[in-house]
């Protein structure tokens, strides 16, 4: 058979291939942005023919594909899904997925490692064996290996093989709608292109907050925690979007060499810029172990040593059981007077999507008084908008496909990430920062409100 495209997923039974890439893969079916003569070859080690996966794949596309289900285009994509049982632990097993994928004549090879980043290198070696796989692309998921030491060895053992353009380090924080609308609405709007510095600009608070806890993650969460988890990955990417320089060309090169100058301006951090808390009840979740201190909530104060951002504060804040599911960013302009409200403007990640910009009038009447008024875009709440925004995963899968390296991130960048969050750790493990505990369904311990207090702030909600 000739296939232009074979995505091979290792990890085909976990939660991120049933609750995320199956629906987005069924999605670009829908849309055409799926290749013709493609096939999914789902890796796993359960004992499913491909038909009895498709079932299986079925009710989670039903409840987490971006648009109701429809059942001839289900069919028509579970034509290109194909399961394939394996142990991609072991190195004997894959003379014969070689001997598998050799029956047919593939164009392109696509390889997505959808599984904890202990198993990244063993599977990059045994896919060494099978001819022609050093021609693949290769997706990665967050984090980028366990610490830095074995993340540099990886980058290596991965570049050795497919080379520098075949590594995509997927966030998926960057396949985001508004975390790509914050170009736009920085770069296209004078009103805040001008202002975008610490002369009109107070602070800075970027939020990412989860109603769920580890759930069947506890044995990867315990070892990781919410520092290499959340900020070291997606919340320094929405960080760098916010704080970069614009560049000279809107390339893949040009966004990634600005991101990384942000990357490198970070101020190394201070004992007292950071708050660390655990979820009452995490230590009895399933594989968490029972005397664990690995944090499930994290705020740090963060300040950017370069021109544009002396001396204003940018604060992130990520925790799980917090009792709401929200990513927002809210940018405070400073004061005209003390006695008059900020403009602030936050941008709405997720669930909800959108902009919203608050700015002083008059009361209206004989009043002289002043008070807020707020501008809102929500692009959520647009039937239409939503219809046709494809989902995060679905961006960045169809990035990889066409060869679109722009909203992937590079291996300077998560060194520099990597180094930031050791250096924090390590800070934090000597100066023993205590983890306080915090209530379910809270919004953290409250040491992180005081936090910004200190600076006259807190958190929106």
């Amino acid at each position: 058979m000739q296939l232009h495209l074979n995505l091979t997923i290792f990890g085909g039974t976990g939660d991120l291939t049933f609750r995320k890439l199956v629906p987005a893969l069924y999605m670009m079916s829908r849309t055409g942005a799926l290749p013709v003569a493609s096939r999914i070859l789902i890796i796993g080690r359960r004992p499913y023919t491909s038909a009895q996966y498709r079932l299986e794949a079925e009710a989670w596309v039903r409840k987490f594909a971006r648009l109701k289900f429809d059942a001839a285009a289900w069919s028509k994509f579970t034509e290109q899904l194909v399961y394939y049982q394996m142990d991609f632990t072991k190195p004997e097993a894959y003379p014969a997925l070689g001997e598998f994928l050799a029956q047919d004549q593939i164009e392109e090879h696509l390889c997505y490692f959808a599984v904890a980043p202990r198993f990244f290198s063993g599977i990059t070696t045994g896919l060494t064996t099978i001819p022609g796989m050093n021609r693949a692309k290769i997706i990665l998921e967050k984090p980028f290996g366990e610490n830095l030491p074995q993340a540099r060895e990886l980058n290596a053992q991965l570049e050795n093989f497919v080379g520098k353009g075949g590594i995509y380090r997927i966030d998926h924080y960057l396949g985001k709608e508004m975390v790509r609308n914050m170009q736009t609405i920085r770069f296209a709007n004078q009103v805040f292109k001008q202002v975008w510095n610490s002369g009109a600009i107070a602070a800075v608070e970027i939020s990412a907050l989860e109603d769920v806890g580890v759930e069947t993650r506890g044995d990867y969460y315990d070892a990781s925690g919410a520092l290499k988890d959340m900020v070291q990955n997606h919340l320094f990417q929405v960080l760098t979007m916010l704080a970069m320089e614009e560049p000279e060309k809107f390339t893949a090169a040009g966004i990634h060499a600005a991101q990384l100058q942000v990357l490198r301006a970070l101020k190394k951090p201070a004992v007292a810029d950071l708050v660390l808390g655990q979820y009452a009840g995490y230590r009895q979740e399933p594989k968490v172990n029972p005397d664990s201190t690995t944090e499930t909530y994290a705020c740090l104060k963060l300040q950017l040593d370069n021109s544009r951002w002396q001396g204003t504060p940018f604060y992130i804040r990520t925790g799980k059981k917090t009792g709401v599911r929200e990513t927002e960013v809210s940018v405070f302009f400073k004061r005209v007077r003390h006695d008059i409200e900020p403009n602030v403007l936050r941008i709405m990640i997720q669930p909800t999507e959108g902009v919203d910009f608050r700015f002083n009038i008059k009361q209206p009447g004989e009043s002289k008084a002043i008070i807020p008024a707020e501008m809102n875009f929500c692009q959520s709440c647009n039937i239409e908008f939503h219809r046709n925004t494809p989902e995060a995963y679905e961006r960045l899968l169809a990035a990889c496909m066409q060869g679109d390296q722009a909203w992937f991130s590079q291996w300077d960048q998560i060194e520099a990430s990597w180094a930031f969050v050791e250096e924090l750790k390590q800070v934090a493990a000597a100066a023993k920062i205590p983890v306080y505990e915090y209530a379910e369904g809270s919004r953290g311990p409250k040491e992180a409100e005081e936090l910004l207090a200190q600076d006259g702030l807190k958190w929106i909600e």
